[in-house]
């Protein structure tokens, strides 16, 4: 599979505290890559240095080859890659409609009122007025009207009834099938995307700041 992004030696320091100590990652195109980890693992600053949302203290970014360490994150958005933070993740103050617009202006919006029919009779709504479920139905149906080579999700099921988390998970899958990057910070691997026969699911299990175990989904137990 090709790299599309790569974390090479990457350390993160917070005033006196590392949060990742030396972590090195390969995002392979057309697959699902799962972060696991608990709370202060270090999974969601990984997300973000890949962003470009945080800056590492040492290490390097490539993405596609290319060295973007110092790229700023409007810019790697511009190259590509999309993040879906944990919260907040849309516009408050504007309509659900305006959101989904926001991403592809002038483009069809069916294909997330398709992933999500709830949004449709939303789509006057403020996004303020929505419920946390709702909201992360919005952020990822954005997500998935982007045409980002690589998508960044911080556990983008949280507040999501089963069924719509289940089919968050299938249509996730479905864009890494297209050749997309999707790479996703969870606490437990996802049992609707483990069970996935499309793309390869890999994982990289962090644990206080560092990378203790990379593979396929079907050897974590």
């Amino acid at each position: 599979m090709t790299a599309a992004m790569e974390a090479l030696g990457v350390r993160v320091r917070y005033g006196p505290l590392e949060a990742l100590h030396g972590v090195g990652l390969t995002v392979p195109s057309g697959a699902v890559t799962v972060l696991l980890g608990r709370n202060g693992s270090g999974r969601t600053t990984l997300l973000r240095v890949l962003a470009g949302t945080v800056r590492p203290t040492e290490g390097t970014v490539l993405l596609r080859g290319r060295d973007v360490t110092a790229l700023a994150a409007h810019r790697r958005a511009r190259a590509g890659v999309l993040l879906v933070p944990e919260a907040p993740a849309v516009h408050a103050g504007l309509t659900v409609r305006d959101n989904l617009e926001l991403v592809r202006p002038g483009a069809d919006q069916g294909p997330a009122l398709r992933a999500y029919p709830a949004l449709e009779r939303l789509l006057d709504r403020r996004a303020a007025t929505l419920s946390g479920g709702e909201r992360r139905m919005l952020a990822v149906g954005r997500a998935l009207l982007s045409p980002a080579g690589v998508l960044l999700l911080d556990e983008p099921v949280v507040g999501m009834a089963p069924g719509a988390a289940a089919s968050t998970y299938r249509l996730l899958s479905e864009r890494a099938a297209t050749g997309t990057a999707v790479v996703l910070a969870e606490q437990q691997l996802p049992g609707a995307l483990a069970r996935e026969t499309g793309p390869a699911v890999v994982v990289a299990v962090l644990r206080r700041g560092a990378v203790v175990f990379r593979g396929e989904a079907a050897e974590v137990g």
